[in-house]
């Protein structure tokens, strides 16, 4: 436990430090672009410096660390949600924008997959997680509220006042219902509810599995959008992708190029918030390895404690919020411009 803390506080250092250098880095002119794109041999050795001296600090600047890293852990649960939802519209927006048949019959095909598997996967949980001649009613409050939110999701996307649709409510919905199941699989093995105690272990090593493979499609998805020329991470400087210029005449093609190649051109997202991203999943690797807590019940037993149950249940709950909050936002302030 305490070497996962010591490399995480490594990764997490070396990522912090590139964050701070590439404050305000606006166009590829800066010296700092190129640091940030290449210089690989040189970032391996300061990585390696880092983690290695990690291992001289003495045990208090890592309990320290442990406390940090459940504040910075929330925080990348949230930039995960947001990813989410970036990531449900997106493939919306794409297939809507065929405006064919199919893709519609295709979207309407998947949204109903996804709220099949939701119940399907909730009415396991009823099995799971509230064993007969058990007073379970915190669990069956957290199971029912999953189900109440996956309702919720498509009367609001589907309100003629509302510009939603079916297939973001499904993802988001069946999202809530992995998180209902890992924080419910998290409880103690001890805990009489749990009805998956007896293989708890089994359970806490495939939630971290699942946890530590959404960290990794959410980073490498917020890294190819990030280099993308979109608005996902991108300042307001960078260019759009979509730009269209008009024609130029052939005379001054010449001109233009040499123009080019002197014209600063401005970065498609900010390197500050990438490097961040990557800081804030180190904490929470962290995090699912020492199971929230540096005081673990039993080293065999990994991510599994009241802590991780209750950040589970209030990431779930803050999904549902940012979701919804997405969807009425234009009719709230509808005196600002949403894209």
């Amino acid at each position: 436990m305490a070497a996962v803390l010591r490399v995480s506080l490594g990764n997490f250092l070396f990522f912090t430090i590139f964050a701070l250098i590439m404050i305000g880095v606006k166009d590829q002119n800066d010296r700092r672009d190129s640091w940030h794109h290449g210089g690989w041999i040189t970032k391996i050795i300061v990585w390696s410096l880092l983690v290695i001296l990690m291992f001289f600090l003495p045990n208090a600047v890592f309990n320290m660390y442990a406390m940090l890293s459940k504040f910075g852990s929330g925080l990348f649960l949230l930039v995960q949600v947001i990813i989410l939802l970036d990531f449900t519209h997106s493939w919306n927006d794409a297939w809507v924008e065929k405006d064919e048949q199919k893709w519609y019959i295709a979207l309407l095909s998947v949204s109903v997959v996804c709220y099949l598997a939701t119940f399907a996967f909730s009415g396991l949980l009823f099995f799971w997680f509230n064993p007969s001649g058990n007073d379970c009613g915190l669990n069956v409050f957290f199971i029912v509220m999953t189900m109440i939110l996956a309702f919720g999701f498509a009367i609001v996307a589907l309100h003629p006042k509302v510009n939603g649709s079916l297939f973001p409510a499904s993802v988001i919905s069946m999202y809530c219902a992995y998180l209902c199941y890992t924080g419910l699989s998290s409880e103690p093995r001890d805990y009489e509810c749990n009805g998956l105690h007896k293989h708890s272990k089994a359970v806490s090593t495939g939630t971290l599995i699942m946890g530590m493979i959404t960290t990794v499609l959410s980073v490498v998805y917020s890294a190819v959008r990030a280099g993308s020329s979109t608005t996902f991470l991108s300042p307001p400087s960078s260019p759009k992708a979509g730009e269209k210029k008009p024609l130029l005449e052939s005379d001054n093609l010449d001109e233009v190029e040499k123009n080019k190649q002197n014209e600063a051109r401005p970065v498609s997202y900010s390197y500050t918030f990438f490097h961040l991203i990557f800081a804030l999943a180190s904490m929470y690797s962290a995090m699912l390895l020492t199971g929230w807590t540096s005081l673990s019940d039993s080293e065999d037993l990994i991510d599994v404690g009241w802590t991780s149950v209750w950040v589970r249940m209030c990431t779930e709950w803050v999904t549902a919020g940012l979701y919804v909050w997405s969807l009425v936002a234009p009719l709230i302030l509808s005196d600002r411009e949403f894209s």
